[in-house]
């Protein structure tokens, strides 16, 4: 159904108008190679991501929570779902153990909220594959440019991007792969905006509400996308209106729109996802490789007497203080958002993966003893967020100083993690959560075929 002339029909073209005709006109066939590969790349990250926490507690309350039954699938779970449902606990099961993508350059995770959500309309209204993967395209495009338009100024009003961003790219990515036209489209922006949320106050004590907030993006951005195709009525000037959405989210930013109206079609943002080889925090992730190569230096932690990094003043407030806290983090999940756990868990373990953040590894007295010796700088040029960097200058107890830097993030535009790690990672978040290989390869080559899929009535096969 069009919107009707109520909406604004002959007036100038507004910011949510013209950026909802770009993405209401994208094809499979316009679309080039590498957007489409970094899509598909992120439903195998993210289809992966859904069975590695299929048996976490998390997962099973939010499942628990959902009553209604439906002809959609969480996928891991034998539990049928109505469409916003599914969105909701896949939202939260791709997100709940921090490994899921994010944005280089303006941080945000892109997949997570998209995805689920055009997946469950998918599936519900039977369209095609190639319908999809079109939908999840112009989803996560429009998530990278969103995010762009006041980067960093949502999280110092103490907002999440991930849960107010995200539930627009929702909206964007569900409207395309229903086929809405551009006005109906604009409105699902003016619509998902005043559904969107999430506060930031999980940082205080490690609280799960994080992990809420990509998954009930999903599903507002798919009830948005409804609403817009029925013609409901939304503002216009949602973006640059006198009460706004980036004036509500962003208050402190000067919104730089040119990421809405420039190079539309001719960059795509969505080309710089990173795919995270750690299950923490992004920013932390430089910090781990220094503090791995470490110790396969041959340094042993009771010769370490501080550890001093030098780091951006906009990581401060999310990953290093209060320092006593993140010091000693209250539970595995909390630990994910310390500096110091992150560091000192992989110099001894190798790794921070699944395995090094549960609430048993978050007590462990060497681990604990290390993080309390590392502590920051702030170095006013460190590039982030346009760089992730990482720095170490360890002082041992024989007073020998020994320093190490990683200059980019792994996983990122300068080192990216190619097919076959993403396809190993998937692999390993399977079986993580008890599916067999022939259970996984059935997963994985659908998701790497799907604009190929007549339909998404296949995923239901992956309910168990």
């Amino acid at each position: 159904m069009e919107a009707t002339a109520a909406t604004g029909a002959g007036k100038a073209e507004t910011l949510s108008e013209s950026f909802a005709r770009f993405l209401a006109g994208l094809t499979l066939k316009g679309i080039p190679a590498p957007a489409r590969a970094v899509a598909l790349r992120d439903l195998v990250d993210a289809a992966g991501l859904c069975l590695a926490s299929r048996n976490e507690r998390y997962v099973q309350q939010v499942l628990a929570a959902c009553d209604s039954e439906g002809p959609c699938t969480a996928i891991g779970h034998g539990q049928a779902l109505d469409a916003a449902g599914a969105a909701l606990v896949n939202g939260v099961a791709i997100h709940g153990e921090d490994f899921d993508d994010t944005l280089e350059g303006a941080p945000i995770r892109v997949g997570a909220m998209v995805i689920p959500a055009v997946l469950a309309a998918a599936e519900r209204y039977g369209l095609s594959g190639e319908q999809t993967l079109v939908g999840i395209i112009a989803g996560m495009e429009a998530v990278c440019r969103l995010n762009h338009v006041a980067a960093g100024h949502m999280h110092r009003a103490c907002f999440h991007p991930v849960g107010v961003i995200g539930a627009l790219g929702a909206a964007a990515g569900t409207g395309v792969a229903l086929g809405l036209p551009p006005q109906n489209l604009a409105m699902a922006f003016g619509i998902a905006a005043s559904m969107a949320s999430g506060i930031i106050e999980y940082l205080t004590d490690g609280a799960w509400t994080k992990r809420l907030h990509p998954g009930w993006a999903a599903q507002s951005g798919y009830r948005a996308a409804l609403l817009a195709r029925s013609g409901f009525f939304a503002p216009r000037t949602v973006f640059e209106g006198g009460h706004s959405f980036f004036k509500a989210f962003a208050p402190t930013a000067t919104p730089d729109y040119s990421h809405l109206t420039e190079g539309l079609g001719e960059n795509w943002y969505m080309e710089r996802v990173v795919f995270k080889p750690y299950a923490c925090g992004t920013m932390i992730h430089p910090y781990i490789d220094c503090t791995i190569q470490l110790a396969q230096q041959g340094i042993k932690g009771e010769d370490i007497e501080s550890i001093v990094c030098e780091t951006g003043e906009g990581l401060v407030h999310r990953l290093w203080e209060p320092l006593a806290a993140k010091h000693q983090p209250p539970s595995g999940y909390a630990a994910k958002f310390s500096m110091p756990f992150c560091m000192a868990v992989a110099f001894y373990e190798g790794d921070a993966g699944l395995a090094q953040f549960t609430d048993e590894k978050a007590k462990d007295v060497r681990v604990l003893a290390l993080a309390r010796r590392i502590s920051y700088i702030i170095d006013p040029d460190n590039e982030y967020p346009r760089n992730y960097s990482g720095h170490i200058r360890v002082t041992l107890k024989n007073g020998q100083v020994v320093e190490r830097r990683q200059p980019h993030m792994r996983g990122g535009m300068h080192e990216p993690l190619s097919d076959a790690d993403i396809v190993a990672k998937f692999f390993a978040n399977a079986a993580h959560g008890g599916w067999s290989r022939p259970q996984a390869e059935a997963l994985l080559s659908f998701c790497q075929d799907l604009g190929e899929q007549p339909d998404l009535a296949g995923l239901a096969r992956f309910r168990h």
